[in-house]
């Protein structure tokens, strides 16, 4: 047994002898100038990767080497994700937390969304870029189709001949018109034979399923009209007049919460600066049974910091303490950027604003965005306000130090807004990532490489005899260990000698 150890030791110990006294022999036949190239090269190569991986980075938030490495190298290489031992005894704890994740994922259609053909379009024919994604587009045209067609017009095409001319009514006004006051009256139009469609299907809604299916399309139709002539006045100026819209369309159709009709109200009432009306429209929506949005909780917060907000000073503050009313004011606060903490930054106009598209992912991006764009002139308008949010807001994530693993009011941040969001904003606008992210490891590995490679080319290209002397040392240190493992091969040799006479 041990002489089969030692000659395992011998044969190891003759290979690195081997390999030691080629590695020498190379380098003493080299000269400058293939050090010189081969650091250049080698600083060129992984100069270029770390560029990509840059690159690939900003736009997918990711390292295009580790995804690689883990989504196919790994199962090539027989390698198994370690949580996946544990799923069967956490997943039932987790299960509450996933079905939170996905719910709050979901993209929902932007309440306060522009006109596509009077703001939108504008918006490319001046400036050239487009403000709207294709996956944005995309999930608008099925919004309509889900809104506005039902199974039982194949099957009466009469009866759905006066759904459709009042859908392209619709269509116009959102992409043909160039105004809003062109949209304003292709809307009436469809308002008055959505009126008429929506009063024979109301009639008619209990004689089978398929004409309920119909009146649920027409009232669909009649809301979604409505609420546009009423968001119509409020950009033509008519405030009062949209606010009394909303309210009547709210009292008509309570049921009908997907359109959220109240952030509509809640804008309009704040440019009215009806503060009281406000408060009692959150009285009833900011509710715990109900889903919060970023209108919400920074109205609230807003209301809150408008008791304080002129007399608020940082300074008296930290020296007298805060009172019961600035607390409230801090706390409201520090709720709202839990539930978005992306908002900030565009209300004290730390990141420029861009069109909001028409669909949102709450706790996003996207609906931080949509939220400032209308909601800033509010802020604005409340001495001190902005001023508060400024001295507070970033106190918030004191107390939420792992937002993806635990939150203190609301659920852990959910970790699929970075990829909805790249989806639903345009390539121009650089996304707000929360919580931020430290840069991959291959992204650092290759820019010390780059760094270390071009130190040595610019070093051997200065100064040649000096790194020739360097590179001797390095072929000197090998020539040692050679010689160290040559008298560890002999005494290897000689004890299996020994081993044998015995």
């Amino acid at each position: 047994m041990y002489l089969i150890i030692i000659m395992v030791l011998s044969i190891c110990n003759l290979y690195h002898v081997f390999c030691l006294s080629t590695v020498s022999m190379f380098l003493n036949t080299l000269t400058p100038k293939f050090y010189v190239a081969l650091t250049g090269t080698s600083s060129l190569i992984s100069g270029l990767i770390l560029i990509f991986e840059w690159w690939y980075f900003r736009k997918y938030g990711t390292s295009f080497i580790e995804q690689v490495s883990v989504s196919h190298l790994r199962p090539l290489l027989g390698g198994v994700d370690n949580s996946s031992s544990n799923n069967s005894n956490t997943s039932n704890g987790d299960a509450d937390s996933s079905r939170q994740s996905v719910s709050e994922c979901k993209v929902w259609r932007n309440p306060l969304n522009l006109f596509r053909g009077a703001e939108y379009n504008r918006y490319t024919w001046v400036t050239g870029r487009e403000p709207l994604t294709y996956y944005d587009m995309n999930l608008s045209a099925q919004d309509h189709q889900t809104f506005f067609t039902c199974d039982s017009d194949h099957i009466r095409p009469a009866d759905a001949k006066p759904a459709k001319v009042c859908f392209t009514y619709i269509l116009l006004a959102e992409e043909e018109a160039t105004t809003i006051v062109e949209a304003e009256k292709l809307f009436k139009q469809a308002l008055k034979v959505g009126e008429g469609c929506y009063r024979r299907s109301q009639q008619l809604q209990h004689h089978g399923s398929q004409y309920e299916a119909q009146h649920r399309r027409d009232t669909n139709v009649l809301v979604y009209i409505k609420r546009r002539l009423a968001m119509c006045s409020r950009k033509l100026g008519r405030t009062r007049e949209a606010v009394k819209m909303m309210r009547d369309l709210m009292k008509e159709f309570p049921l009908l919460s997907m359109f959220n009709i109240h952030e509509n109200l809640l804008e309009s009432l704040l440019e009215l600066q009806n503060y009281a009306d406000v408060q009692a429209v959150l009285a009833k929506y900011d509710d715990i049974s109900l889903p919060k949005s970023a209108t919400i909780c920074y109205t609230a917060a807003l209301l809150k910091a408008r008791a304080v907000s002129d007399k608020f000073s940082p300074e008296a503050a930290s020296r007298r303490g805060l009172s019961t009313a600035e607390m409230n004011a801090v706390e409201a606060i520090h709720r709202a950027v839990e539930f978005n903490p992306h908002v900030p930054k565009y209300l004290l106009e730390m990141k420029s604003l861009i069109l909001p598209p028409e669909h949102i992912l709450k706790r996003g991006d996207s609906e931080a965005i949509a939220y400032a764009f209308f909601h800033l002139q509010h802020w604005k308008r409340v001495e001190g306000a902005l001023n508060l949010l400024h001295c507070t807001w970033e106190g918030t994530f004191r107390m939420i130090p792992y937002p993806l693993e635990k939150g203190h009011l609301f659920y852990p941040y959910p970790i699929c807004t970075e990829t909805a969001d790249r989806e639903l904003l345009p390539m121009f606008h650089e996304v707000s990532v929360y919580p931020k992210k430290e840069l991959p490891f291959f992204i650092l590995f290759t820019a010390g490489l780059c760094s270390f490679t071009a130190m040595l080319a610019l070093l051997t290209h200065q100064f040649p005899e000096l790194m020739g002397v360097f590179a001797k040392a390095v072929s000197l240190t090998f020539d040692v260990l050679s010689v160290i493992f040559k008298e560890q091969y002999q005494s290897c040799s000689d004890l299996c000698g020994q081993l044998e006479l015995t």
